[in-house]
């Protein structure tokens, strides 16, 4: 995606008034162009089959499909933000890597932030952040707080469902709501990649290969069967 293109969303939910907002808010951000909004998930099933869809507004009550049932369906998702009156879907939406979730009834300063959110997932999934070079820190929201943690400063991070754990170099543990999956897209491939359901590990920190583990400094890392060959080949190319 370059910074010229923009980004093709849709909206599904079920209440006229909710799409009715939410276009209107859609219609205010000039990198957003809004292909449908569909009441139900089955009308909303054709376009994404046939369309290229980077973005989905997608409600989680509705009568025939809930948004949460919904998106287990599909095979290729797009980058989803929950829009719902029910605050305690959202660790479930997280363990679905849903960028964010918008609490019905949305404000716009909520819905900028989510669209942000969304577009920087979609700018590193293409490997383009819309500027000459790739930034070299990630942003935590954790402890209530914003941390703009170095990529340089992370020696692991660990995963235990919806949370992560950031171990950085200064000894520091940051625990955010989030999840590995989400962090393979956003944290570029040629520095970190991922060595056990539990695990992403920034490869040039990785000095020793002992049997099924890598050394980080003094931490072993366990290397999970399914990414054992990935692992070797990034490790030891050639």
């Amino acid at each position: 995606m370059s910074t010229q293109q923009k980004i093709r969303c849709i909206i599904v939910d079920d209440e006229e008034l909710a799409r009715a907002l939410i276009k209107e808010y859609v219609s205010k951000i000039p990198t957003l162009e809004l292909v449908g909004a569909y009441k139900s998930p089955l009308e909303a099933m054709e376009v994404l089959q046939t369309t290229p869809i980077d973005l989905m507004f997608l409600d989680i009550q509705m009568p025939e499909l809930t948004g949460i049932q919904f998106l287990k369906s599909l095979e290729k998702k797009p980058v989803v933000i929950f829009t719902t009156a029910y605050p305690e879907y959202a660790l479930e939406g997280y363990e679905l890597d849903v960028v964010d979730y918008l609490v019905k009834p949305v404000s716009i300063e909520r819905f900028i932030h989510g669209v942000n959110k969304a577009t920087k997932i979609l700018h590193n999934k293409t490997g383009n952040s819309g500027t000459t070079s790739q930034p070299d820190f990630i942003v935590v929201h954790a402890d209530h707080k914003i941390y703009r943690l170095p990529l340089a400063d992370i020696l692991y991070i660990e995963g235990l469902r919806e949370y992560v754990s950031y171990f950085t170099a200064d000894g520091k543990r940051i625990i955010a709501l989030e999840s590995l999956k989400k962090l393979e897209e956003i944290l570029p491939s040629h520095m970190f990649m991922r060595v056990h359901k539990s695990y992403i590990v920034p490869i040039n920190r990785v000095r020793v290969i002992e049997g099924n583990m890598v050394m980080i400094e003094k931490k072993g890392i366990p290397i999970g069967a399914s990414y054992k060959e990935a692992t070797l080949k990034a490790l030891m190319p050639g």
